[in-house]
């Protein structure tokens, strides 16, 4: 790759707050996204497909589950694993969000609600990526109301339980080996949680066409028709929703890392640009409007880097809350849409160019905002702390 003018959005050095073992890690996964997913990634994205022929190259990294310990899992800080996700948004949202469901969501829930031996089963082989991970929670028609909505339901029949249902947004869901489905018992009405391992007779995923964000992250429909799971495939530590929320509750914070790093990228790619451009016989870099666009990019992105490694540190020691966990998404996303709408204004018409690179953030920041808790429901869930008052029906 050309030598390309050097920038940093780490205005605050946040960097430093990790040790060196980690530093050295974050770069090379800085390096990763610099040198093998940015030169290939738009063709990806035009064709709505995910190069899973990089999965090895992610292995090598060893962030898979990062946060997590025991059965071959990295064991680091959750700082360094939302860092982790920001160097994977910075390169490409989709390779962030595939991580994100893989490392996080399906690992995560088997390290908060699976038996030892069912993580001695599949834990290290997901930590080395041999086994890829989905999460099925959302449904066709239950989002934000998922808790109280599911419908997808488990019969108990014998050693087995029969799943039947639909689950709808599921990333990696057409490809993943292992996939984490969230069903009501139909005789305790309580949520309990299921590894289904694909392919299975009755389970079918099909992937979502025309989307408009996050085009090179496959998500499926996922169809149940009568799902047979053995017994020791059921998550003996999962008995309620309550369970899933402590799932959602760790995730939620790297997603708003993942905006973070959705906003550096924009920014350094328009930096980058504005450095390299001339108007009026000068570099644009020169003018007012441009440096107070940068100023509110900058800004933005180190306000919510500060608030999300606060979070981070929080969850370290055990103090992280739903509302901690909101704040950060909710907040974090509402400034990521603001960054990537400056990044591609600074950039003019050329600024929707897929060549030039902040297009695809531009759209895939539309996701982000929704997904794993809309701005809507972070901020009601702020509102019940603040407050003692839920405006949740």
């Amino acid at each position: 790759m050309a030598d390309r003018p050097t920038v940093t959005s780490d205005f605050y050095d946040l960097e430093a707050l990790l040790d060196d073992q980690d530093r050295e890690t974050l770069h090379r996964v800085r390096a990763f996204m610099d040198d093998e997913v940015e030169p290939i990634i738009n063709q990806y994205w035009t064709r709505a497909e995910f190069p899973r022929q990089l999965i090895p190259r992610l292995a090598e990294l060893g962030i898979a589950g990062a946060q997590y310990s025991g059965y071959g899992c990295p064991g680091r800080s959750a700082l360094f694993d939302g860092m982790v996700a920001m160097e994977l948004g910075r390169g490409d949202p989709s390779v962030a969000t595939f991580m994100g469901v893989h490392g996080g969501l399906a690992m995560g829930t088997l390290q908060l609600c699976a038996s030892d031996e069912q993580k001695e089963r599949w834990l290290p082989a997901m930590a080395r990526m041999e086994l890829i991970g989905a999460f099925g929670l959302t449904e066709p028609e239950h989002g934000s109301d998922v808790a109280r909505g599911i419908q997808t339901t488990a019969r108990r029949d014998g050693d087995e339980w029969v799943l039947d249902g639909h689950k709808k947004w599921i990333g990696n869901g057409s490809f993943a080996d292992l996939v984490v489905i969230w069903a009501r018992d139909v005789d305790t009405d309580r949520v309990l949680g299921f590894v289904v391992e694909a392919p299975a007779p009755g389970f079918s995923a099909v992937d979502l066409e025309d989307k408009i964000a996050l085009r090179a992250v496959q998500n499926a429909l996922i169809t149940l028709d009568g799902v047979r799971v053995p017994e020791e495939n059921r998550l003996q530590n999962a008995n309620s929703f309550r369970d899933t929320a402590n799932v959602l509750r760790a995730t939620r914070v790297s997603v708003a890392w993942s905006a973070v790093g959705c906003s550096r990228g924009a920014y350094e790619h328009a930096l980058r640009y504005a450095m390299e451009r001339d108007q009026f016989g000068r570099s644009i870099t020169s003018f007012q409007l441009v440096q107070d666009l940068l100023f509110r990019m900058l800004g933005n992105i180190t306000a919510s880097a500060a608030l999300c490694a606060r979070a981070s540190q929080l969850q370290d020691c055990g103090m992280l809350r739903d509302e901690h966990a909101s704040m950060a998404k909710g907040y974090s996303t509402m400034r990521m849409r603001e960054t990537v709408g400056w990044a591609r204004e600074l950039m003019g018409g050329n600024g929707i160019l897929l060549e030039n690179h902040v297009g695809r953030f531009v759209a895939d920041a539309e996701a982000i905002y929704s997904y794993e808790g809309t701005r809507e429901v972070n901020s009601l869930i702020v509102g019940r702390a603040i407050t003692g008052t839920s405006a949740i029906a």
